[in-house]
């Protein structure tokens, strides 16, 4: 889901710019001193998973785990893909500096929206309702991040250049939702059975100030 240089319209990569800013600000601010080595943990299997795509025109598809970075860190998500895309862009050259606004968000918009809203649902006592909650916050991170990706480029193209493409970008993230769901799935079974505290980051404490424990069972 790296959209490559050179390709979006300089409204779309501003918009996209500013999202991620103000989507950094906030995940910056939710990131506590013991949610530190878990950022760092998860932006390096990001970093990873997502080096191996498949092209597709302009953009591409490939793993991302947006959804459970999105579980596990909340709005902190934002600074774990940012550095993540960063990183990419700077030493492999995929995606790229002036897209970097708009792959962030893409990616990481979604993630810390879906993780947000199916965490109860993750955390709570019916394990089959868990593993689904845990499907979902997989396979819908990557299905709205390919409508993203797909609306910055048809918003970029003149007169439906890039309609096609659009829609090529988001049938090419439909297997990959399904396979993130999966993935997604199991390791919400394996943390709820020996670290459930790793779903519970104080990172999506509203506010996220002030002293607090880490991977409180409270929070």
């Amino acid at each position: 889901m790296h959209i490559s240089e050179g390709v979006l319209s300089a409204p779309v990569l501003l918009t996209g710019a500013a999202l991620t800013l103000a989507g950094l600000a906030a995940g910056l601010k939710a990131v506590k001193d013991e949610d530190t080595p878990k950022a760092a943990v998860l932006s390096a299997v990001f970093f990873t998973a997502s080096l191996i795509h498949v092209n597709i025109g302009p953009s591409s598809a490939h793993l991302i785990l947006s959804g459970l970075i999105g579980l596990m860190m909340g709005r902190a998500a934002f600074p774990v893909i940012f550095f993540g895309l960063l990183l990419q862009g700077i030493l492999f050259g995929f995606g790229g500096l002036t897209t970097l606004g708009v792959n962030t968000f893409t990616m990481a918009g979604p993630a810390a929206l879906f993780g947000t809203l199916l965490r109860p649902g993750v955390n709570g006592r019916n394990p089959a309702a868990a593993s689904v909650s845990g499907f979902m916050c997989g396979a819908l991170p990557v299905l709205l991040s390919g409508l993203l990706a797909g609306a910055a480029l048809y918003f970029s193209g003149e007169q439906g250049q890039y309609v096609a493409l659009a829609w090529a970008v988001v049938a090419g993230n439909l297997p990959v939702a399904v396979i993130e769901g999966i993935v997604c799935m199991f390791c919400v079974s394996f943390f709820r059975k020996v670290r459930p505290d790793l779903l519970k980051s104080a990172a999506f404490a509203p506010g996220a100030a002030g002293p607090s424990p880490a991977f409180s069972p409270a929070d």
